[in-house]
């Protein structure tokens, strides 16, 4: 094997995780099990809010097998009743985020479909299903609001009496008289009113929880799926008061998450209250469709774009007005994450020097909103590459060529954004100039001529972002690496993998830096026997942060090593060489090995370094054809050429890349979490009824990289797990746009189902 895995264009190695995972050899949530643990069920809302009158327990109570049921009281008693937020910044006005009381069950009042109004505890989870059904509620209907705008509004329905308006925060970014004055002069003025639509993450593993209480150190240990456990842990800790000292959290293979698992939902602390009275270990799984109605849901903004040009095509400024539906609650990554990554990344790849957005968040008779890939960055890409192609059809202008007017040049990076960003370095011409070579962007109009000749509309769509990515909770991130007598390498992080491949690109970071072989490094992720301070995996974040807290700790194991060697080799520790997984000197021929160090005494280390945000860009090419007569949309092409700074495997780059272009197509050709505007009903609760992206519906992706290195990153990485999601919803929404413009329609918000086009291809012709 090549162990040179850091140069770019090198490294193909195969996950190494993949064979445990697809032969079933995983360890999941659902898989603990603890002695006389006892199985939950939870009773959830059949209405979209509605005050609770009363909750009759006794015959679920005297239902054999039933050993305890809790309610919204018992909660209340306990003191489990407010999340914690990760929105700490001020908002327009100095306003500070209202953030409602959600009891981990209901009380009082209901204000969502699916949110847990009482637990069942029994000896099987058959039992304790069985027993909910016994449980009798009276309800006072209330009146119910699913849409952010209407919730805004005068006179609204209210959801919290201490959100008044429905309003739990407000926020602006950038310059408004600097933008009023840009557009004062503009020869030209591109307007949209865009919906990113609600989805559900749906990952392939369905949420499930066991928590058992310790009664003599009054401590928790919660097997549970998550994204980092020091997130897990911080979170219930906010949530029930408990010290964070005090919890365990276990974890090893995690079925997906996209940024769905990063939250500690309500009823993990439920489980905690019925642990602790019950004294035995609870169990909980879920269904799919408490899934559809309970994991957070993402996405979910409404945006009017408006975008101001001279004439010369020149950008002069940029205005949004931005609703964000933030569901019945505030979950603590929601409203944070639809804020900050938005305005951080307001200017997009462009030069425009005036820009004003104001953003609100709404409370919604809906299930709560959370980070979903990308959080936030590809909406706010989505908004700025819709109104650049649109801009450029209603200028005459080519949309390549547009872009190419207002990039931010190569020289003018480190670019400091007009929303208070430094971008750091990108090539965006060169980015743009390879994928249009790759796409054959020059031969498009001969493709479209040949596919009218079979009655068939053919549509380009280019779509070319940067987004900010390394964010964290934490400021450090910390990795320790032990080292065994046989020289294996053991690497103990907390940043989690769900999918990502950690198991095998931070093995290789420490192999490459350690000059060993890749086989003899392992990774334990969230190991509590060795915590770690640091972040979860989120926010395309783990390569940049653990990942070069890997390439640091290998290197100070090396120069701990060192000093340990020249003893004995009996020399002065400068004169020590290291190579390949051994100690050297020139005054013998002896060499000491990382092992025989373990041998003598117990070697480890421990690093860690503070990472910024780094700015990985993209451009992305979709091209599609659409059959007039049915509205169906074919995807004959994708190309994307993308810069994630160096790169450390090509395999789990290009893995990532296209898992989001999928994700990205789900959205726009399908996916829309839907609710009844009367009742607050769900009406998308199953794959019944909620369309998923299928293996045949992006055939093939062409993939370039147009890497430029890192200077945040020791490593020289840019984070790229969201870059394929980030990049794909406008550049497929622009390729459809493209297609059926020369039958008269301007603008259609996805999802673009063959149902939609079909009905804006006809109503165009009548009109």
């Amino acid at each position: 094997m090549d162990h040179h895995l850091l140069e770019i264009g090198g490294a193909r190695v195969s996950r190494r995780e993949d064979l445990r995972l697809v032969t079933g050899a995983g360890r999941y949530a659902s898989d603990w099990n603890l002695p006389g643990q006892l199985h939950a069920h939870f009773l959830r809302s059949d209405r979209a809010h509605a005050g609770i009158v009363s909750i009759d327990l006794e015959r679920a109570l005297r239902h054999p097998g039933v050993v305890r049921v809790f309610t919204g009281a018992d909660a209340v008693r306990a003191g489990y009743i407010k999340p914690m937020t990760m929105l700490t910044f001020k908002g327009r006005n100095g306003m500070q985020v209202r953030v409602p009381e959600r009891p981990a069950l209901a009380h009082g009042r209901v204000r969502c479909v699916g949110e847990p109004l009482a637990l069942v505890v029994a000896e099987t989870a058959f039992i304790a299903q069985d027993a909910a059904e016994l449980i009798e509620i009276e309800y006072e209907e209330l009146p119910v609001v699913v849409d952010p705008g209407d919730a805004l509004a005068p006179g609204a329905p209210q959801l919290h009496d201490d959100v008044p308006g429905n309003l739990p925060f407000e926020f602006e970014a950038g310059d408004a008289a600097a933008a009023e004055a840009a557009f004062a002069q503009a020869t030209h003025v591109t307007r949209l009113k865009l919906e990113v639509t609600r989805v559900a993450p749906s990952p392939l593993e369905p949420r499930a929880c066991l928590v058992a209480y310790d009664a003599h150190h009054g401590g928790y240990t919660v097997h549970v799926h998550v994204q980092g456990v020091n997130m897990m842990r911080k979170q219930l800790a906010a949530y029930t008061g408990v010290p964070e000292e005090k919890f365990r959290i276990m974890a090893r293979d995690v079925g997906g998450a996209f940024g769905q698992r990063s939250l500690a939902y309500p009823e993990y602390c439920a489980q905690m209250l019925a642990a602790r009275e019950t004294g035995r270990p609870v169990k909980w799984v879920a269904s799919r469709s408490e899934g559809f109605a309970t994991d957070s849901h993402g996405r979910a903004n409404f945006v009017y774009g408006e975008l101001a040009l001279d004439r010369d095509g020149k950008f002069l400024g940029m205005r949004l007005d931005w609703i964000a539906d933030m569901g019945a609650y505030l979950t603590p990554t929601g409203p944070v994450s639809h804020l900050r990554n938005p305005s951080t990344c307001m200017t997009g790849v462009y030069r425009i020097p005036a820009l004003y957005g104001r953003w609100r968040t709404a409370l919604t008779n809906t299930n709560p909103i959370a980070a979903y890939r990308g959080a936030g960055r590809p909406d706010i890409a989505y908004v700025i590459e819709r109104l650049v192609s649109q801009a450029a059809a209603e200028t005459g202008v080519d949309p390549v060529e547009l872009r190419r007017r207002n990039f931010i040049p190569p020289e003018a990076f480190p670019y400091k954004t007009p929303t208070g960003s430094t971008y750091e370095n990108a090539d965006l011409p060169g980015l743009l100039e390879k994928a249009l070579k790759l796409a054959d962007w020059a031969g498009f109009g001969e493709r479209r001529r040949q596919s009218g000749k079979m009655g068939r509309l053919r549509g380009i769509g280019i779509s070319t972002v940067i987004e900010n990515t390394g964010a964290g909770l934490f400021p450090k991130d910390t990795v320790e690496i032990d080292v065994a007598s046989d020289g294996t390498v053991t690497v103990y992080s907390v940043s989690h993998s769900q999918g990502q491949g950690h198991e095998t690109t931070f093995a290789m970071i420490v192999a490459e830096t350690l000059g060993i072989p890749f086989e003899r490094v392992i990774l334990r992720q969230g190991d509590e026997d060795h915590p770690l301070f640091g972040n979860h995996t989120g926010g395309s974040r783990s390569t940049v942060g653990a990942g070069s807290a890997c390439h640091l700790a290998a290197k100070k194991l090396i120069e701990e090593g060192r000093a340990l060697a020249a003893l004995e080799l009996g020399v002065e520790p400068s004169q020590v060489e290291y190579a390949d997984g051994g100690y050297h000197t020139a005054h013998s021929d002896r060499a000491v090995l990382l092992g025989d160090l373990a041998r003598a005494r117990a070697f480890s280390v421990t690093a860690e370094g503070s990472f910024g945000s780094t700015f990985p860009n993209g451009c992305h090419i979709a091209e599609v054809e659409i059959d007039p007569a049915t509205g169906m949309t074919e995807i004959v092409s994708y190309v994307t050429v993308d810069d994630c700074g160096r790169v450390i495997n090509h395999t789990v780059v290009e893995g990532q890349i296209h898992g989001g272009v999928v994700q990205g197509a789900g959205q726009v050709f399908g996916e829309h979490v839907v609710y009844d505007r009367s009742t607050g009903q769900l009406m998308t609760g199953s794959f019944a009824d909620y369309y998923m992206p299928r293996a045949g519906l992006v055939r093939e992706i062409r993939m370039e990289e147009h890497p430029t290195p890192s200077k945040v990153s020791p490593l020289g990485v840019k984070g790229m797990g969201e870059s394929g999601c980030t990049a794909s919803l406008a550049a497929f929404t622009n390729a459809v746009i493209d297609a059926l413009r020369p039958v008269g329609v301007q603008h259609l918000d996805m999802p673009l189902t063959p149902a939609k086009v079909w009905r804006a291809i006809n109503a165009s012709q009548k009109t």
